[in-house]
């Protein structure tokens, strides 16, 4: 039997919160309602944060309230703080997640603290879910580089996983932010950090920007990570990364784990649906490499 990598599905919120094009709810929900059909065991809904700060994750809670529940799909939501959190319980959501980053600057710059201020927020927010059986996520940005500092110490990067973990996050995902690792820079922090964690509490998130992003993941794979974060037709980018682009498509993941062996679950018919149709809704040109090469296939 073929081994299963899971796939965290972030186009709702990590790639339609970094689109110049807002979405209204009913068109987001459209695009979650196409990734149920896809076989995707994995979808992160929205961001229970202010419509003032980020007006594309506006009504996430509703929007997550609205969504048919499949007993096969992990519904999650971001939650930055307690009073997300409670907005998230209250719709009935069985896993949040909450996000820091190895850089100071890069910190301060996204959510206006430092790192060790970010993870005392959790302290109370990590209580609420363990009362409440709630699953907790936590997100580590700038795992090899800082668009602020530069290159960052795996060291650190270790520290801060290592800290969520404890604090109660049953997985913690490495964000390569900007897109400027390469393999052997990747290796060199999973050595570190798996040096200290078990490869089954880690995920790798990746970035596109020079087109580094499967190639990351393809190492990252034969250190024995299996679960990786990927947006659907690449969506999204970083607000805090100038010149960074989306993360890494689903399609592109999907092909090379597909090619590799291993066990997705998903359907690629539905898969491909759901890529053409937000990519028209938002009007742009999807990145995927996969895609172009699949559309491009197909008989007229």
């Amino acid at each position: 039997m073929s081994e299963f990598v899971k796939i965290v599905e972030v186009g709702p919120r990590d790639g339609l919160q970094n689109e110049k094009t807002p979405l209204t709810l009913e068109q987001r929900k459209a695009f979650i309602l196409d990734l149920m059909k896809t076989g995707l065991k994995s979808i992160e809904v929205g961001s229970c944060v202010s419509a003032k700060w980020v007006p594309q994750m506006a009504e996430s809670d509703v929007l997550f309230a609205q969504l048919p529940k499949d007993p096969n799909i992990q519904f999650s939501l971001l939650t930055p703080n307690l009073k997300g959190f409670e907005s998230a319980r209250a719709v009935g959501c069985q896993e949040v997640a909450v996000f820091t980053a190895t850089s100071e600057s890069f910190t301060q710059k996204n959510i206006n603290c430092s790192i060790d201020e970010s993870l005392e927020k959790f302290t109370d927010v990590m209580a609420a879910a363990k009362a409440s059986n709630i699953k907790v996520r936590g997100y580590v940005s700038c795992m090899v580089d800082c668009p602020y500092e530069g290159a960052i110490d795996p060291q650190r990067v270790a520290k801060v996983s290592k800290r969520l973990l404890d604090m109660g996050c049953y997985e913690v995902s490495l964000g390569e932010t900007i897109g400027t690792a390469t393999p052997d820079r990747v290796k060199k922090v999973w050595d570190v950090c798996l040096a200290e964690m078990d490869s089954r509490v880690l995920a790798g998130h990746f970035h596109n920007t020079y087109g580094m992003a499967i190639a990351n993941i393809y190492q990252s794979l034969t250190q024995g990570i299996r679960v990786f974060d990927s947006s659907l037709a690449g969506l999204g980018g970083c607000p805090y990364a100038k010149g960074a682009s989306g993360n890494v498509a689903t399609e592109d993941l999907y092909y090379l784990l597909s090619k590799m062996g291993f066990e997705t679950g998903i359907h690629l018919d539905t898969l491909m649906h759901a890529s053409q149709n937000i990519s028209q809704v938002l009007n742009r040109t999807n990145p995927s490499n996969y895609a172009n090469a699949y559309w491009a296939n197909i008989p007229d």
